[in-house]
């Protein structure tokens, strides 16, 4: 496989960093690079941008909105947003619900929900996990039972990210209480609006506000607001979770969170008086998790080019995800080891942007601390590690 950007790759490159200098702004980038609180604004207001330049959403096929991009172009695009200090773009509604509703969605559905996903008017967040029903998905509760042309929910779902902001959320509900877990859940998508709905904040180990509990108590919804058939929102479930777990991989933010690693290590001093750049066993560390996060991008490289040929992400997106999280956890936990003492003492009020108190250590320490905090949930959202190894030995190695 040859590495080396072609000439119309590299000029490609040299238009989307010239666009990113142009209408990134220095507060936004600040913020980003920083590790400081990111607010809706500042997400929606980014996606706006990429909106009106017609980049918004890389993934989708051309006819509803997408690029037309080659793999490699889509690798850079997200490469050089990352390195840039961009904000990412939320993945519920642009790469997990639209890709539903593209391949399931009834044609009402794609006029309605595909123009508003791609503008930015609908921000969506997701409704799966719920108490008791994380990783074995499956034996979700919550209800949805039809009354005419309705369906009346109860339930509650959990770890529901940014659904503070949310306008729509869409769910997995049990539709037939007396089918095999697997059988009788379909897919709705649901006006976060409806009356019965209640939104609680959970508060992350990094302080954040960052996933809530949502509650549905005798939420009306719309039969036409189903996704394909009734009872079959497990088969709709499975192709989403596909593109959800390629997106963990964040390939872009981990490399840039490598060369910050890289900046810390020349700061910070070594336990012999020099720098930890300079420490050979810190340095194997460091040589280590970047060979591994090469190795990743090929893997990612070869997935995004099976998408563009409209295939729906295979087991390979399980590996993305295990070697994904894990890369970011390692590199959380690498700059936290490079910041020694500075590490403890973590100081929440310091990720607000417009903090201009004391710090206890390098004004890089409190959001990597915060980082490392938030870092912990990776292996477990999108399907934990573990079910991912159990979905390689059975879809790959046929065990």
């Amino acid at each position: 496989m040859d590495f080396n950007f072609t000439p119309e790759e590299l000029a490609f490159r040299d238009e989307v960093r010239a666009f990113v200098d142009a209408e990134l702004s220095p507060e936004l980038r600040d913020k980003v690079l920083g590790g400081k609180r990111l607010s809706k604004d500042d997400f929606i207001g980014w996606h706006k941008t990429l909106y009106r330049k017609g980049w918004v959403a890389p993934n989708w096929p051309v006819e509803y909105g997408g690029t037309g991009w080659t793999a490699v172009q889509r690798h850079i695009f997200e490469e050089e947003l990352a390195d840039a200090g961009a904000p990412a773009t939320l993945p519920f509604g642009l790469r997990m619900v639209a890709p539903v509703i593209m391949a399931f969605g009834s044609p009402a559905q794609k006029d309605y929900f595909l123009p508003r996903i791609l503008s930015g008017e609908h921000w969506w967040c997701q409704g799966y996990s719920e108490p008791g029903s994380g990783s074995d998905l499956a034996s979700l509760k919550t209800r949805a039972e039809r009354q005419g042309e309705k369906y009346i929910v109860n339930g509650q779902k959990t770890w529901t990210t940014l659904g503070q902001h949310a306008d729509w959320i869409f769910c997995l509900v049990r539709t037939n209480p007396e089918a095999r877990k697997q059988e009788g859940i379909s897919f709705l998508l649901i006006d976060m609006k409806t009356p019965g709905i209640t939104v609680r904040p959970i508060i992350m180990l990094d302080g954040e506000h960052e996933v809530n509990e949502v509650w549905f108590d005798n939420v009306e919804v719309p039969v036409d607001n189903r996704v394909g058939e009734e009872n079959k929102g497990w088969t709709y479930a499975k192709f989403l979770l596909g593109h959800e777990r390629t997106g963990i991989a964040e390939i872009g933010r981990s490399k840039r969170w490598l060369k910050q690693l890289k900046q810390i290590a020349t700061q910070q001093p070594a336990s012999d008086g020099g720098k930890l750049i300079d420490d050979l066993r810190f340095r194997d560390r460091v040589a280590q998790v970047e060979i591994e996060l090469m190795a990743l991008e090929v893997t990612n490289l070869r997935v995004i080019a099976a998408e563009m040929e409209h295939k729906a992400p295979g087991p390979e997106a399980s590996l993305l995800k295990i070697r994904g999280s894990e890369i970011q956890q390692t590199l959380s936990e690498l700059m936290m080891l490079a910041l020694g003492h500075d590490a403890v003492p973590f100081q929440h009020a310091a990720l607000d942007p417009g903090y201009d108190g004391p710090l206890a250590g390098p004004d890089y320490g409190p959001p990597l601390t915060g980082q490392y905090f938030n870092m912990r949930k990776t292996t477990i959202y999108g399907g934990s590690n573990e079910i991912q190894k159990n979905i390689i030995s059975k879809m790959i190695l046929g065990f």
